[in-house]
């Protein structure tokens, strides 16, 4: 059933229909396409083509460190105990330069702790004899577990738990395997070399060839979170404007938040998840070295986060207002052409904002935005004077009833000689001579059959009660001016939602200057092409 348009729908279904239909989606789905597949994989690759270029600098690194088994000579040396080089390779390349830093100096600081206790295990052993070997063995494995996982769980040092499970993992291979060796010392100090130039190889292919920076990443992931909230924003307010109620969507299809026709509605709910990449990428930049545009030491990755929240919470305020553009209940169209020229101009500027802020952390240049804020704040002052003179007017419920309700306005008259006719007040009680009120034309359940079109997105059981029993109750009028009450308040909610989010923008800008004061960007002075003609 559908609730905005009063009808019911009934699908009929044979059972062998439906059960054919079953059978149809189950092969569909359970059917593979070695062309659909090999499409998928294509364009996944053409999506982002460092995701190429990292898997294969992965394959080099491997290739690289398997020689050392290949090759007779380093063989020869390190033995079996190369084959750490490969896993210590394959554990620590990361996809940025930043992580693959970050895990490394884990791997190292852990190898060598481990190396470093695991040696001097070994040392007591060889001095307490065979019956205590294996006593001595068991207690500090569960001493290092023990430790080890206590002290990962410290909040200081959670960034470096990776580096207390190395420690746990690489002690006890080096004290098991070396138990049964007959010089486990050599056989740790060999695994601790091979650790070391499988980590030196992962460092130099990740820097030297195609180097893909965890800094460069966060700086165009936060330029696009803004130029999604910017267009998520515009389509919002045109979608609002322009939408009539004439087809709106079903409430399945809004709870699912599949829109085809809203590709930025998408984007700017990536934004909202974007959290954990951008603290993720900015904890992986740090370790990197100055690179780029970024030469500044100990550069201010942190502040990227920081704009990234106040940002955020300028996207929640968004995603508002696409909630209000999808919900149920929803103004008449010709209520919210009302002040459709101030909603716009609101709007338009408040993205233009946005994209000018946009552009300074893309440019890596200071803009003073005083002028475009002021903008921006005018008006939305316009838009909030106007919700003030008009709203009041607009929100009380049954205006069209009362006109309704009255007698028609007519014109009495009266005849004073050469001075023609002369119109009387409306309140002015009529001659004994004036004409009776003429009855309007429709019917009352005609102009209530139209209202209800009108406010299509209210189902609303009283009409059809009313339609039903082909007449009026005197408690029917003020549902009718609550029912429309209701929907003119999807206008306000809409309307403070969009000051909210200019409110909001204040902060934004304040989040940009310090990035910009911290990273050293240079002053540009105030842009007077990006401030739009009022």
């Amino acid at each position: 059933m559908n609730g905005k348009k009063g009808s019911i729908k009934i699908d009929i279904y044979m059972a062998s229909d439906l059960q054919r239909s079953k059978s149809a989606k189950k092969v569909g789905h359970a059917g593979f396409s070695f062309k659909r597949w090999t499409q998928s994989l294509w364009e996944f690759a053409k999506e982002d083509r460092n995701r190429v270029i990292f898997s294969m600098k992965v394959g080099l690194s491997v290739v690289l460190v398997s020689l050392l088994i290949l090759i007779r000579a380093p063989y020869h040396i390190f033995g079996t105990n190369i084959i750490w080089s490969i896993l210590t390779v394959a554990i620590m390349f990361e996809y940025t330069v930043g992580a693959t830093f970050n895990r490394g100096f884990n791997r190292a600081l852990g190898s060598v702790f481990a190396g470093i206790i695991a040696i001097a295990v070994i040392q007591v052993i060889m001095y307490t004899g065979r019956v205590a070997e294996p006593i001595i063995i068991g207690f500090s494995i569960f001493m290092i577990g023990a430790l080890t996982s206590f002290l990962k769980q410290w909040p200081s040092l959670v960034p470096y738990e990776y580096g207390f499970r190395v420690t746990l993992f690489t002690f006890c291979l080096i004290i098991i395997s070396g138990y049964r060796i007959g010089n486990p010392l050599r056989t740790a100090i060999e695994r601790l070399y091979s650790i070391a130039i499988g980590g030196i190889v992962a460092v130099l292919v990740n820097v030297l060839v195609f180097p893909i920076w965890a800094g460069e990443q966060l700086h165009s992931e936060l330029v696009k979170s803004f130029d999604s909230v910017a267009d998520s924003l515009e389509e919002c307010v045109r979608k609002y404007l322009k939408d009539d109620g004439s087809d709106q969507p079903e409430f399945s299809k809004t709870v699912d938040d599949d829109f085809s026709d809203e590709p930025a509605f998408h984007q700017c709910r990536s934004t909202l998840n974007s959290s954990a990449k951008l603290e993720s990428l900015a904890s992986s930049a740090k370790w990197e070295p100055p690179h780029g545009r970024f030469w500044q030491f100990l550069y201010p990755w942190s502040e990227y986060v920081k704009v990234g929240a106040v940002l955020r919470h300028c996207a929640y305020e968004v995603m508002a207002l696409h909630g209000v553009l999808h919900s149920e209940i929803q103004a008449p169209y010709n209520l919210r052409i009302t002040f459709e020229s101030e909603i716009r101009d609101a709007s338009s500027k408040a993205a233009a904002l946005v994209r000018s802020l946009s552009k300074d952390i893309h440019t890596m240049k200071h803009t003073l935005q005083t002028s475009l804020l002021k903008s921006v704040h005018i008006s939305t002052e316009r838009l909030q004077r106007s919700i003030d003179m008009h709203y009041s007017y607009l929100l009380t419920a049954g205006h069209d009833l009362d006109l309704l309700s009255k007698p028609t306005p007519i014109k009495h008259s009266t005849t004073l000689g050469d001075s023609g006719e002369q119109e009387l007040p409306l309140n002015t009680p009529p001659p004994s001579t004036a004409i009776a009120p003429v009855a309007p034309t429709e019917s009352y359940h005609e102009i209530m059959r139209k209202q209800q079109r009108r406010l299509h997105s209210w189902p609303s059981r009283e009409v059809d009660e009313f339609e039903e029993e082909g007449g009026i109750t005197t408690s029917l009028v003020p549902k009718m001016r609550a029912l429309e009450s209701t929907t003119a308040l999807s206008l306000a909610t809409f309307t403070s939602l969009l000051i909210e989010f200019v409110a909001r923008l204040d902060h934004l800008v304040e989040a940009v200057d310090e990035l910009a004061r911290m990273a050293n960007f240079k002053n540009e002075g105030i842009d007077q092409e990006l401030i739009p003609s009022s």
